[in-house]
């Protein structure tokens, strides 16, 4: 499941980000959201979160690393 829509991603769900240092490459990393701060419904490019350990990203994926 992607991360467009903010009705599927809440606080202590596992997921992947994109951080902005990595949109180039692509390069994901793994946590459990903290805080959502896209506020409206929808985003294109993922909806963009706090994980626990203070990263902030756009959500690729949601569910635990594979």
């Amino acid at each position: 499941m992607d991360g467009q829509n903010r009705k599927d991603i809440y606080p202590g769900l596992e997921v992947a980000i994109i951080l902005k240092k990595d949109q180039r490459s692509g390069k994901l990393t793994y946590g459990i959201v903290k805080d959502i701060l896209t506020s409206s419904p929808f985003h294109s490019r993922g909806i963009k979160v706090r994980l626990e350990d203070g990263q902030i990203g756009r959500v690729a994926e949601i569910g635990p690393e594979e």
